[in-house]
């Protein structure tokens, strides 16, 4: 039973974004101070949850989520930094969880290196935020399969061999949730670090209005250098920047 103390306590702290007949309940900002290239900055975090059933009364949603394994599902966030909702110019990156580069560092992406170079880029900037997508892994085929997917490359097969040779497409990413967060915490346009155009895309079939696109290459090592080419001559990224190093 939610007493009556922490359902005041979060009540005002959690949104909810209704999105074709579902729900995505968002809860923050909370502070959040990131270790950013040996600085401390001071980050707002979101977390966002994707549920069936729409429940307007934030006490019965947290009472449902409490019978939930949670952690064995799959849930969202994004790091927002400076005035997001106003500022007249701010930067965005949708960044697709990537456990080998993220936590391990792995030199057969540029997922690692893109991430932190995202989070220092909008520091600088002064305002923004990189939504960080947790069901990604892969192109959005999951770890299990990307680890299968990496065997197969390690056999001569490219990234997007690898996925349709497993019955997967080549990028099976949604922004949908994203953007329908997105336009929770801003109306004003953006400025999308990508060099990705199906991000792009996604951002303007949504309605959002994108300023300027910043392109984000970099990190790139005889491990990964294959893996950028195919980026850029199977998937369509925009090679501003690309593999000059």
């Amino acid at each position: 039973m939610v007493t009556s103390q922490v359902h005041s306590i979060l009540d005002h702290k959690i949104r909810l974004v209704p999105r074709d007949g579902k729900a995505i309940y968002l809860v923050g900002p909370i502070n959040l101070p990131i270790n950013l290239n040996g600085v401390t900055v001071p980050f707002q975090w979101y977390c966002w949850l994707l549920c069936d059933e729409v429940t307007y009364n934030a006490e019965t949603m947290i009472e449902k989520l409490s019978n939930s394994n949670l952690a064995e599902k799959q849930q969202s966030s994004v790091l927002v930094y400076g005035d997001f909702e106003q500022a007249e110019e701010v930067l965005i990156r949708m960044h697709s969880i990537c456990h080998t580069g993220d936590i391990f560092g792995s030199k057969r992406c540029d997922c690692g290196y893109q991430l932190n170079q995202a989070l220092q880029m909008i520091v600088d900037h002064g305002a923004g935020a990189l939504f960080y997508l947790a069901n990604h892994e892969g192109r959005g085929i999951g770890l299990f399969s990307k680890a299968m997917a990496y065997v197969l490359q390690e056999n001569g097969y490219d990234t997007v061999e690898a996925n349709l040779n497993l019955g997967f497409v080549d990028d099976a990413r949604s922004y949908a949730d994203a953007i329908a967060v997105l336009q929770k915490l801003r109306a004003k346009p953006v400025q999308l670090i990508t060099n990705n155009p199906r991000k792009i895309e996604a951002l303007r079939e949504a309605g959002m209005a994108v300023q300027e696109r910043v392109p984000l290459w970099g990190d790139v090592s005889e491990y990964n250098e294959k893996y950028l080419q195919t980026k850029i001559n199977r998937s369509g990224h925009l090679e501003e920047g690309c593999c000059n190093d």
